[in-house]
């Protein structure tokens, strides 16, 4: 089954959101899945069983309570933002098994820029050093999932300084950027996305520009 991939640029984080679990509600048997490659304006977002107190300081950057799992992240242009909405009964994928296939897809892309990177079993995501680079945080729901991962690409990390990032205080937050990489997020996603294809076994995509 052909996957939809949507290229969305900069988007407004509830509006999308919605738009993703509207998506999610609606789909049937035979919906396609898809992927949404986008950007976020600066944003604060708080899982579903997030604590608050992860908050240190929130400023004048908005919050949003969302419903994905994990902790408070920041999303902020300059951040590749990768949403899959995947029908897991068709493919008979577990969440586990999702966010590993998605960490994975990240590692391997990072090694043709010649930057090392690895999972953590106690918290999602891809490091460099212990630097966080990469932030995942799924939801699933009648059968299907949605939301998906962040890359810092070239973005401010400073916002990163006003929360405990993913849960964890004094967690270091890293990019593409501060490592010696200058491609535009462009470039990034276009190099990026067929590793993705690749975990996922995904062969025959049909691309939106919106």
């Amino acid at each position: 089954m052909t996957v939809i991939v949507r290229h969305s640029g900069l988007q407004d984080y509830t509006v999308t959101w919605q738009q993703m679990q509207q998506f999610n509600l609606s789909r049937n048997s035979i919906t396609e899945d898809e992927i949404w490659v986008l950007q976020h304006p600066p944003v604060f977002t708080l899982g579903l069983n997030g604590q608050p107190d992860h908050i240190l300081d929130a400023g004048a950057i908005p919050l949003v309570e969302t419903d994905r799992g994990g902790q408070v992240t920041y999303h902020g242009p300059g951040q590749l933002i990768i949403y899959i909405l995947f029908d897991l009964k068709r493919r008979k994928q577990g969440v586990r098994n999702i966010v590993s296939r998605l960490e994975q897809s990240v590692i391997d892309y990072l090694a043709t820029k010649n930057i090392q990177s690895a999972a953590r079993k106690d918290a999602p995501g891809v490091y460099v050093d212990h630097e966080k680079i990469a932030a995942l945080g799924l939801r699933v729901k009648q059968g299907g999932c949605y939301h998906g991962l962040s890359l810092n690409v070239d973005m401010d990390l400073a916002p990163f300084e006003q929360i405990n990032p993913c849960g964890y205080p004094g967690l270091k937050v890293t990019s593409m950027r501060k490592l010696g990489v200058d491609d535009s997020i462009q470039k990034v996603a276009e190099n990026y996305l067929p590793f993705l294809y690749q975990q996922f076994d995904i062969d025959e995509i049909r691309e939106i520009h919106d």
